[in-house]
């Protein structure tokens, strides 16, 4: 991993090549993407069905049935049920303190102006199973769509051998998700963005996937809406000598262990803490189950700065922009106002990055690769949309007639001044 201080003489190299860490070389995949797209576009099922056994080796059923969740659900344990049960409703409560309502307001003149907050027809969730299952990525995407109001949910993941995971498939009927199927990558995304016979188009796609979801649903952009381009999942640490460095180390490498392409970041103004923090990955790492992955991630995507003082700690962190951020000190609460861009923060010694990705509350899909300096976390706002009320009466009319005339002379659209004019004889 490297190992940096903010004085050394090419810092600020090291830190570009750490901040570039987001950009996914798409040019080399689109071609085969937009194979992918065009295909199902033309053949609907039939090129999923070949895709499925292509990539995940099996001809089973595109559609998932209410048997198998149900089944799946039953078979479970009772502590996995109230755990699921438990961080569904804390997800919910959140989640719910994210609507937005219709509102009207009556100006100077009596005119009625506001805005319309309605959900969107039909949602289409994308939820990974690569490298591991990911139940609790139903359970973040799913839930703001109920919560926003959605009436029709579709689900999308790939199984392996025709196989899925029984955890995720016991959060399927939790969540009372009708549609769901056995598709993944890339085919999946066009599927929900153009419609097949088995599975309908969607108005909006969300969750994340590797290099070819995630070019899919920069390609179908402006067919349907999007959440986010998401890439692999990163931390970032701010800490002092007031923490255990055995706890940082195990937050980085809860990150790394995701994927070989994770990134983990700490940094820190002072160096002894550095040392002990990189001396206890090393320590854990062979005694992981997902070691050879951790170990990638450590070795190609990892990072302990040293900086002068907290406030380049702060300003370093700014920079990196990251999807998780610990600060992970005792007096924590005193740098939030400090943190422009981070997907979420996670304040103080007792808030591991874990607790949001399973059941704190708040969303675990999040901007990554430095995009939280423009995007948001996934949220009830990514499953509604919004018009605008208007209703002038007569005195609001004729208050703003000669304005709205002038403006639309200036810009030579007749038609437009005519409009107005035409109403005030």
């Amino acid at each position: 991993m490297k190992f940096l201080k903010s004085c050394d003489a090419n810092f600020k190299d090291e830190l570009k090549i750490l901040k570039n860490r987001g950009n996914l070389d798409m040019s080399k995949v689109m071609p085969i993407v937009q194979g992918i797209i065009d295909d199902v576009k033309a053949r609907g099922d039939e090129s999923l069905k070949e895709q499925n056994l292509k990539f995940d080796k099996h001809t089973k059923e595109l559609e998932i049935s209410s048997y198998e969740m149900k089944k799946a659900y039953d078979e479970i344990s009772t502590n996995l049920k109230n755990a699921l049960n438990l961080a569904y409703e804390r997800i919910k409560t959140y989640h719910e303190k994210q609507l937005e309502k219709t509102w009207l307001h009556f100006d100077e003149y009596g005119s009625v102006l506001g805005q319309k907050v309605t959900p969107v027809d039909r949602a289409g969730l994308y939820i990974p199973g690569g490298k591991a299952a990911y139940p609790s990525s139903l359970l973040m995407n799913a839930i703001p769509a109920i919560v926003a109001g959605v009436k029709e949910i579709v689900v999308c993941t790939p199984a392996v051998g025709g196989e899925i995971n029984n955890l995720l498939l016991a959060a399927l009927y939790l969540l009372g998700i009708k549609k769901a199927f056995r598709i993944g990558g890339a085919g999946a995304i066009a599927a929900m963005a153009y419609g097949t016979n088995s599975i309908p188009k969607v108005d909006v796609i969300t969750g994340p996937g590797n290099i070819f979801v995630a070019t899919a649903k920069k390609m179908v952009f402006g067919d349907v809406n999007i959440d986010m381009i998401a890439g692999p999942s990163e931390i970032g640490v701010i800490a002092d000598e007031s923490v255990n460095p055995h706890h940082v180390a195990m937050d980085l490498l809860s990150q790394a262990e995701h994927d070989e392409l994770a990134s983990s970041f700490l940094v820190t103004p002072s160096e002894i803490l550095a040392n002990k923090v990189k001396d206890e990955i090393y320590k854990i790492l062979p005694n992981l189950k997902r070691t050879e992955i951790a170990t990638k991630s450590i070795e190609n995507r990892a990072a302990i700065i040293v900086a002068k003082d907290m406030d380049e700690t702060v300003e370093l962190m700014n920079e990196l922009a990251v999807e998780h951020l610990e600060i992970a000190m005792d007096s924590a609460s005193d740098y939030l106002a400090r943190i422009k861009h981070a997907g979420a923060i996670f304040l103080g010694h007792y808030t591991p990055e874990a607790m949001g990705d399973y059941l704190a509350g708040p969303n675990h899909t999040l901007p990554t690769g430095g995009t939280a300096r423009f995007y948001s976390p996934l949220g009830v706002y990514n499953f509604i949309k919004k018009s605008s009320i208007i209703s002038l009466n007569k005195t609001g009319f004729d208050a703003l007639s000669r304005a709205c005339m002038d403006l639309a002379l200036a810009e030579g659209l007749e038609a437009h001044k005519l409009s107005v004019e035409v109403r005030t004889k």
